[in-house]
């Protein structure tokens, strides 16, 4: 399994692809994603890269953190762990489920 590194400030134009071939300059990347907004599809600024091996993980963060990526300061540290959230409680109102 890999190491999932957190990736914070990328530029909003920043495309997966972006991401990849960045982190590629230091090992083997599993995956990368950027974040998007589930209404309007637009970055949110933020993404996740997962490289295939501790040291390259920790070789992107020693590299990339506090880099410049098309102008912006980007970070780079490794993911935390989601945390658990209490389940939502079912919306009413306008468009919900009549049952």
């Amino acid at each position: 399994m890999g190491t999932k590194l957190y990736v914070g400030n990328i530029p909003f134009t920043c495309s997966p692809e972006d991401l990849e071939n960045l982190f590629a300059e230091v090992g083997t990347v599993v995956s990368a994603q950027v974040v998007t907004d589930r209404e309007t599809g637009r970055s949110r600024g933020f993404g996740f890269v997962e490289m295939s091996q501790q040291d390259e993980a920790s070789a992107a963060v020693s590299r990339f953190d506090q880099t410049q990526m098309k102008g912006r300061t980007i970070t780079v540290n490794e993911a935390r762990p989601r945390a658990d959230r209490p389940e939502r409680p079912a919306r009413s109102g306008y468009g919900a489920a009549r049952g």
